[in-house]
């Protein structure tokens, strides 16, 4: 089996490599003429544009960030009459990976959704639907579900467990599965986000992602300038990998810190000192990029967001700098009832492998210069006033005052720490 991968650039989707799989073995590669004159356009950021043939057992680790996961991946395995498990990722990504988050697709995706749409005409020139349709989940709506499924909206390009939809708002306001609308009509892109389940803590944990997130904002943590907003039970987050600009619509690389890693698969747990050299690897500017996802991890603790999995953190490229994307997926997902832990954690870097819970010990450990670390921890003395005022801005933001309540402790243990 194989498949060919394309960039969308210059407005325009271009091939770019070639992949084959079979019998557990991937072999992988540019094209010539894509090696010869995109050299600076990369497919993933630790992987150079060349001619060399790459050979391995699983797919290249950036793939994997295409591969459906969640209620998408539920969907196409019904839909291709796949058995769940790691031999399902390369036939999934064939047929899912038409419309994904960055700018990466599979020819061979486009080609499944064409015939997808092709089995229901209906699927074409419907107009566009409120946010109440969505919200209320009119007969519109479910129609517009029923003809595309997952496909039509591309959401089987989003990964994670609670059910996801790709939207594009036209010039009229209305809404539109992503993959169904033309770019020259698209205004803005949205994902919307439902609970991941039925129960009124999977609920909680969504009407409170919005205010999660202007907490960020207002501390200072790198956020989207376009918030998400809460509707009914319907999260709509403004998408940062996609730019509409004077009319055309621009594509930016996004690429997970597993994918940096060069981790196949969804299971591996890297720690979290191995997270920060791989977004030094990369970045254009390290020492903002470090003290920008320790912030981070600071309010991970002090506001028990646990779901801080090696996929929930990505890079961009955008406007020629290598950065961390704008903060996403940040709630207080300590509620969840499938008690979700925190997966990766500051495993102290020798033999021992002794959890470091303190953050003096952390920036002891950090492989960094000691005037980089002179400035790191300058620089997190500072953060701790700013920590210091979360109840309050929580409160501020909308977030429940329970939640506030709850949480005081673990606010409070961040605050004496980065005092110290």
């Amino acid at each position: 089996m194989e498949c060919t991968l394309q960039l969308f650039l210059d407005d325009r989707w271009i091939d770019s490599a070639q992949v084959e799989f079979r019998d557990g073995r991937c072999q992988w590669d540019f094209e010539v003429m894509y090696a010869v004159e995109h050299t600076h356009d990369p497919l993933s950021l630790v992987e150079p544009v060349d001619t060399e043939f790459r050979f391995g057992r699983a797919l290249p680790a950036f793939l994997y960030d295409l591969v459906p996961q969640g209620a998408g991946r539920r969907f196409l395995l019904g839909e291709l009459k796949l058995q769940d498990g790691p031999d399902a990722d390369f036939p999934l990504l064939c047929a899912g990976a038409f419309n994904p988050i960055g700018r990466i697709r599979v020819a061979e995706a486009v080609a499944y959704f064409e015939s997808h749409v092709r089995r229901h005409p209906g699927a074409r020139g419907l107009p566009g639907m409120s946010i109440d349709d969505v919200v209320e989940r009119s007969a519109d709506f479910k129609e517009r579900m029923y003809l595309h499924g997952m496909l039509g909206t591309g959401t089987t390009g989003v990964q994670g467990a609670a059910p996801k939809y790709l939207l594009t708002r036209d010039r009229n306001g209305l809404l539109h599965g992503d993959a169904v609308l033309p770019d020259a009509q698209a205004a803005q892109h949205l994902i919307a986000k439902l609970p991941r389940g039925n129960t009124a803590a999977d609920l909680k944990v969504l009407h409170n992602e919005a205010a999660y997130m202007r907490v960020a904002a207002e501390i200072g943590i790198r956020t989207y300038g376009q918030l998400p907003s809460l509707h009914g039970d319907v999260l709509l987050i403004p998408r940062f990998d996609r730019r509409v600009r004077d009319g055309r619509v621009e594509r930016l690389h996004q690429e997970s810190v597993a994918s940096l890693l060069g981790l196949s698969g969804f299971d591996q747990r890297p720690d979290l000192f191995e997270v920060v050299a791989a977004i030094r690897r990369v970045a254009t500017d390290p020492h903002a990029e470090t003290l920008e996802f320790i912030k981070r991890d600071v309010l991970n603790l002090a506001m028990r967001n646990t779901d801080n999995h090696a996929r929930n953190t990505a890079m961009q490229l955008i406007d020629g700098r290598q950065q961390l994307t704008p903060l996403f997926d940040f709630a207080p997902m300590y509620l969840d009832p499938e008690l979700v832990p925190r997966t990766l954690r500051w495993y102290r870097p020798d033999a021992t492998r002794i959890e470091l819970t303190e953050w003096g010990d952390v920036l002891a450990a950090l492989p960094v210069g000691a005037d980089e670390r002179l400035r790191l921890g300058e620089a997190l003395g500072r953060f701790a006033t700013q920590v210091e005022r979360l109840p309050d801005i929580m409160l501020a933001q909308g977030v429940d005052h329970d939640i506030v309540q709850f949480l005081t402790p673990a606010i409070d243990t961040q605050v004496r720490q980065l005092k110290a």
